[in-house]
């Protein structure tokens, strides 16, 4: 079990959990938000396929879109967090912040 730790309003989050120290803007937020929700209908969609019995190829060929979408996504966030987070730490002399991040883009692949 991961280690716990309260958030200044009381709530548990696990000690392995970051927060950004620039906050992303409403606009952002709102993007990134709208391109979760596309997901999420997309996969809902691929849940009804699969209860209609739907013919595999077409079911396959969502589940790639739905990969892609993740994809996509995953670089957005990646290139947020390079010009924000990694160029923030820097900054600061941390240069472990680089090790972490091309770790991140090996998992993100």
């Amino acid at each position: 079990m991961k280690d716990m730790q309260k958030t200044d309003s009381g709530q548990d989050m696990c000690a392995c959990c970051h927060h950004k120290n620039t906050p992303r803007d409403a606009k952002e937020q709102r993007q990134l938000q709208n391109r979760i929700n596309r997901i999420i209908g997309q996969l809902n969609g691929i849940k009804g396929m699969i209860d209609d019995n739907r013919y595999c190829g077409d079911i396959l060929i969502q589940i790639g879109a739905v990969e892609s979408a993740l994809q996509s996504l995953g670089y957005v966030i990646l290139e947020d967090h390079m010009h924000t987070c990694v160029a923030e730490e820097v900054k600061k002399g941390n240069e472990e912040i680089l090790t972490e991040a091309v770790g991140l883009i090996r998992k993100l692949k």
